[in-house]
């Protein structure tokens, strides 16, 4: 028998933002959750690579080695295995995501095509789902061309070509034709198994690349753009219009750092970022979609306290929970379901809700722009942010046992009221321009006033701090201070000093709950080189862009952190907040399509 990989994150993604699943470098599905990305991991060998795990893989006999790469443009994966002969085969993965009879087309299925690559290899299947996070074994049945996995609560159906009894006894067998495998709901296919996926393959391919075709590129880092592109949008939860931080829980962010959270809800900060992202590219159809569910958590919070994260349903409790039965990830429990940071108050969610409404009052491309309606709604946000900008709260890192004024919280409120001032200007309506500049005004002189810290020759992370925080270089992306001010770019320059790891940066210099971090936050390393292009270090800006490239993983996508001495990737994965990175950077750094044509 093969000896399975250790756990790692070089992982491909498939999904259709109605679910996802990954996959690993040898072709087994590792994680999926059903039936959205916040339910039961009926895949979860990720988390739990023992013989109780469950994942679905496809053995070759004398297994030698694998390649592993998307189909150009799309979020279709296919995966290579070679015996020691040379001889192979090929995986095609991919949810089924394309228009149908005027509707999007996603269903619940995972569609997987195996064929020959050479020789005549013998292969296995092992297709072992499981429910209730691991702890229920489904019964199985079958039929001439299908199995069924008949859980407590939910039916899983695998439609197959392939010989039934080879799959149930888990025995090897030449493969000498193409073969396919249909996962889903518990129903009949309308056509035949091998019509079915080659339709549901083409289709996939050719919306992937038509939604790809439409975007706006950088003229550089175009396929890293490209990918880091689809894999947010395989991060909306459509259904809603939601935006997950990352598929996955409790990834360590750090080795045996207990640092386990679990990140498939829709946090309102990490979703303002992507929303931005891909406005940037002109993919502005996912901002429209997180619009209706974002609304509907601003018309519910009647302009009172919003939390920072809710449930991709806009579920309010996401009680916090520890799954003991789980191993972990490379064993590095906990394993945490839920996530206690919906308890917390972090100010600078005002300021996303506006960032991420902002657009739909000037762009004359949606089909459903903002009015005077949802500004009404808005100005009840703007309100709360300038209500609470000049008091404690977790910031947005989270922090557990400690409240302070955070400079990032403040910041995000005088971006609530700026930007209400802008989209009143859209709307015509001059009082209510004066109303909301003079609060940005009033909160952007308080910032500026209290949270340098003379001694630190920097804006600290709290009014009258000292300790250094990466998000105070957010201060020039959304506009409160001009890059080459001075005190910016001494700013910048300590920061550098205190939290840098040559290329990559972490979060703060504090101990937090935990204690010092050790591994380098992408989004803060992504922050850092968009600092530098503002001042006027585009040249160091560019180099520390490669190195981070150079940090992904195999198919071009990122995690949450990278370790700065191994290189390793860990956290969450695949995680928005680094993605939307990858965007920024190349927008901000390409040369300019005009020197090529």
């Amino acid at each position: 028998m093969t000896q399975n990989p250790p756990s790692s994150l070089n992982l491909g993604v498939i999904g259709n933002c109605a679910y996802s699943a990954l996959v690993d470098e040898r072709g087994r599905v590792v994680w999926s959750c059903l039936p959205r990305f916040d339910g039961d991991p009926v895949f979860n060998g990720l988390l739990d690579p023992s013989e109780n795990g469950s994942f679905w893989a496809f053995e070759l006999e004398d297994f030698a080695r694998s390649e592993q790469a998307y189909e150009p443009n799309t979020a279709v994966l296919r995966t290579r295995l070679y015996d020691s002969r040379g001889q192979g085969v090929e995986i095609v993965d991919f949810a089924p995501r394309f228009t149908s009879r005027g509707r999007m087309f996603r269903p619940l299925t995972m569609v997987r095509r195996v064929s020959v690559i050479s020789g005549s290899p013998r292969m296995r299947v092992l297709l072992r789902p499981r429910f209730d996070w691991g702890r229920f074994v489904p019964a199985v049945t079958q039929g001439s061309t299908h199995i069924r996995f008949v859980g407590p609560g939910a039916t899983l159906r695998v439609n197959t070509d392939a010989p039934i009894s080879y799959v149930l006894a888990e025995t090897f067998f030449l493969v000498d034709r193409p073969l396919n495998f249909i996962m889903g709901p518990d129903e009949t296919l309308a056509t035949g198994i091998e019509d079915t996926a080659r339709l549901f393959e083409q289709e996939t391919i050719a919306y992937w690349r038509g939604w790809t075709r439409a975007l706006s590129l950088p003229l550089e880092w175009q396929e890293a753009v490209i990918r880091a592109a689809i894999t947010l949008k395989l991060s909306l939860y459509e259904d809603t219009g939601a935006i997950i931080a990352a598929m996955t829980t409790s990834i360590p962010e750090a080795p045996h750092s207990g640092r386990n959270w679990d990140y498939r809800f829709c946090w309102l900060r990490d979703a303002f970022f992507v929303v931005r992202a891909l406005n940037s590219i002109s993919e502005v159809a996912t901002m429209e979609e997180y619009l209706r569910w974002l609304m509907n958590i601003v018309v519910r919070s009647g302009g009172g306290h919003i939390q920072p994260l809710y449930g991709i349903g806009s579920e309010e409790t996401l009680t916090e929970s520890i799954l003991e039965h789980l191993p972990g990830y490379r064993g590095m429990g906990p394993v945490r379901m839920g996530n206690q940071a919906q308890e917390h108050f972090q100010h600078d969610v005002y300021g996303n809700i506006i960032l991420a409404s902002a657009q739909a009052f000037h762009d004359h491309r949606l089909f459903k722009r903002a009015t005077l309606a949802e500004f009404q709604y808005l100005e009840a946000v703007g309100e709360q942010a300038f209500r609470v900008y000049d008091t404690p709260d977790a910031g947005m890192w989270e922090l557990r046992t400690r409240a302070r004024i955070h400079t990032s919280s403040a910041l995000m409120s005088w971006t609530a009221c700026d930007r209400l001032a802008k989209a009143a200007a859209a709307l015509r309506r001059p009082d209510r321009i004066r109303y909301w500049r003079e609060r940005a005004d009033t909160i952007r002189a308080r910032i500026l006033k209290e949270s340098w810290s003379e001694e630190r020759q920097a804006f600290a992370e709290s009014f009258g701090g000292r300790d250094l925080d990466a998000s105070v270089l957010l201060m020039a992306e959304v506009n409160l201070i001009d890059p080459n001010d001075s005190r910016f770019v001494s700013t910048v320059e300590a920061l550098e000093k205190s939290l840098c790891d040559g290329p990559y940066m972490r979060r703060y210099e504090a101990p937090d709950d935990f204690g010092k971090p050790e591994t380098a936050f992408n989004i803060c390393t992504f922050w850092r080189i968009d600092a530098l292009a503002r001042i006027g270090r585009k040249a160091q800006a560019r180099e520390i862009f490669e190195t981070m490239l150079a940090s992904r993983n195999h198919v071009g996508i990122f995690s949450e952190d990278t370790h700065p001495v191994t290189g390793e990737m860990w956290g969450n994965y695949p995680q928005t907040y680094s993605m939307v990175g990858t965007i920024n950077a190349a927008v901000r750094l390409s040369a300019n399509w005009d020197t090529v044509i």
